[in-house]
């Protein structure tokens, strides 16, 4: 059977190439039948690097098939993934995230799970001299999931090792990383055609801090005024989203690439709250700035008291 290679629900960058670059390395280096798939439709920034490197967008499935062989990217999380993946047959799991627990498998698999900032930093390393072999398409997704979840080096998340074979992938493909960054950035930047429905749940994720359930949202953009300029409208649809959602809150943080800075939208007293107790910010709007914020997998989520 074909091995389903595939990330997270509300697929980023890394979500979108990381099971591209598997799927690629199982079937032509490891002579394993492998295909990648979505969990949903790409983010703008990963289109643009299907586009740029004329990738052909991966199926998008609802759900696994019992037994269906599958490899897990860039998650851990089972809320994060299809409701059947504990009747899948789960053969290998590539990540860098913390451990959430849940997952069951039909018997012992590879695991690898390491403190770098980037799934395919992981890849690149795991292939060994066999990443020399990739052709340049897989090489151009490598380098746009290590520069998107970098935030081109400047996520707190960033290794010097993310850094290294960014730029030697760089190198490979003849690339200036700032002119491709840039490209990269105004691409994730253009949410123009998004309901806010969409923009809220577009690069979220659910977390639950003592006993009260979040959706947290982050979106990364160089034109951060767009979306503030839909303020008033996206608060009053992260009650839709609440709901619909099975949330009791929204946190929804605009994510200023080029000032290093995030903005955190405040529609009630709990959200005011949790910006005064996690961020020693106080709030005297509707909004409030919280500087050298960018990583929600290091600086939002670690911090978060209600």
């Amino acid at each position: 059977m074909t091995t389903q290679v595939f990330g997270h629900k509300s697929p980023d960058t890394d979500s979108t190439g990381s099971p591209i670059i598997w799927a690629w390395y199982l079937n032509e280096v490891k002579g394993e039948a492998a295909k990648p798939v979505l969990l949903g439709e790409p983010n703008t920034e990963a289109a643009f690097m299907l586009s740029h490197w004329n990738l052909e967008k991966p199926e998008i499935i609802s759900d696994v098939a019992a037994d269906a062989p599958v490899v897990i990217v860039d998650t851990n999380n089972p809320a994060e993934l299809p409701a059947s993946i504990n009747s899948a047959d789960i053969r290998a799991i590539i990540d860098h995230h913390k451990l959430v627990g849940g997952l069951e498998t039909k018997g012992p698999i590879d695991i690898t799970v390491r403190p770098l900032a980037c799934t395919a930093t992981i890849m690149v390393d795991l292939m060994g001299d066999d990443a020399a072999k990739m052709p340049k398409e897989i090489k151009g997704a490598a380098l746009t999931c290590i520069l998107s979840d970098t935030m081109e080096f400047r996520s707190p998340t960033t290794t010097d090792h993310d850094r290294a074979v960014a730029e030697k992938l760089a190198a490979d493909l003849g690339i200036d990383v700032s002119d491709y960054a840039a490209q990269m950035f105004a691409a994730k930047s253009d949410v123009s055609a998004f309901s806010d429905a969409e923009l809220i749940r577009m690069d979220s994720k659910e977390y639950e801090v003592d006993g009260v359930k979040f959706r947290v949202s982050v979106l990364e953009t160089t034109a951060p005024e767009i979306p503030l300029d839909r303020k008033a409208s996206l608060m009053e649809t992260m009650k839709t989203v609440c709901a619909e959602d099975g949330v009791d809150d929204v946190l929804l943080f605009v994510v200023d690439i080029l000032k290093e800075e995030a903005t955190l939208l405040v529609p009630n007293d709990r959200v005011k709250g949790v910006a005064e107790k996690s961020f020693g910010a106080s709030v005297a709007g509707d909004s409030v700035v919280l500087p050298g914020i960018m990583s929600r997998k290091k600086q939002i989520i670690p911090n978060l008291k209600v």
